[in-house]
């Protein structure tokens, strides 16, 4: 999917890579998966809609973690769409690519709707958790996971604080400032005013652990995503100030690791029978 920038001249988000993006946020995501979906604690054999399916991370824990009946996964990026056919073999699944905005799917046919670290990429994420709930049935669970941008996801909130200590306009970039939605309070309000019931929200934590810095900084230099993009509008001198700083910034272990923690807000909430 692409978002515009807030920033006149600036790049769009450019989710398109999904190789890319497994190295730069993709691993992190699968482990909020896991709590994800094992919170949800859906029984087996139900269909499943999952939302901005990307590269595939979660459908895939669907499969490991809930033995579902069939799962549908679409996304707006037809790379990412390429790699999660090309990634998961497995008859209970498809793929297609499509607009969150307007899912082809008929009414109510989904038991359960998720979507994870995509809502607040959509120009209007109101319009697709309605999307979602029309698609699923009466008494269906529709659930989402989106970063805590603006503290604990440790590994951009110090990448956009080091850069914009370098240059203020930055800031506008930042997804903590961008995304207002990322909090539990916004997250809750949108299901609520969706017509859903028993809704709920809570922070689930991954340690992200980087082997060393270059682990850590390599995926800022693909392209793929606010960040990424913002690097590849720097000058080299600009681009090696920032990776210098940053590896000063970031606390190292004695074997060069970097440990940091992932914060993600996850909701769910039931459709009214």
């Amino acid at each position: 999917m692409t978002e515009k920038n807030n920033r006149p001249g600036m790049p769009q988000d450019i989710w398109a890579n999904g190789k890319i993006y497994e190295s730069y946020i993709g691993r992190w995501s699968r482990l909020v998966a896991a709590d994800f979906v094992d919170w949800l604690g859906q029984p087996s054999g139900l269909r499943w809609l999952d939302l901005g399916c990307g590269t595939g991370g979660l459908s895939q824990t669907i499969l490991n973690r809930a033995a579902p009946g069939e799962i549908t996964g679409m996304d707006a990026s037809t790379g990412f769409i390429r790699l999660a056919k090309e990634s998961i073999n497995d008859r209970r699944t498809r793929f297609v690519a499509a607009d969150g905005q307007r899912l082809p799917f008929i009414p109510a046919y989904f038991d359960t709707a998720v979507s994870g670290l995509v809502l607040n990429f959509i120009p209007d994420p109101g319009l697709a958790v309605a999307e979602m709930r029309r698609t699923l049935k009466p008494g269906g669970t529709l659930a989402a996971y989106l970063w805590d941008y603006a503290d604990k996801m440790q590994m951009l909130r110090t990448f956009w604080e080091t850069a914009v200590a370098f240059d203020p306009g930055a800031a506008s970039l930042y997804e903590g400032t961008r995304f207002k939605i990322c909090q539990p309070g916004p997250l809750e309000t949108l299901f609520k005013e969706s017509g859903l019931e028993a809704v709920e929200v809570r922070g689930i934590e991954v340690p992200t652990i980087f082997r060393d810095f270059n682990d850590y900084w390599q995926p800022f230099l693909g392209g793929q995503g606010p960040a990424p993009g913002y690097v590849r509008t720097l000058g080299e001198v600009q681009k090696e100030r920032l990776r210098e700083r940053l590896e000063q910034t970031l606390p190292t272990e004695r074997d060069g690791s970097i440990r940091l923690i992932a914060r993600a807000w996850a909701v769910r909430g039931t459709k009214p029978d």
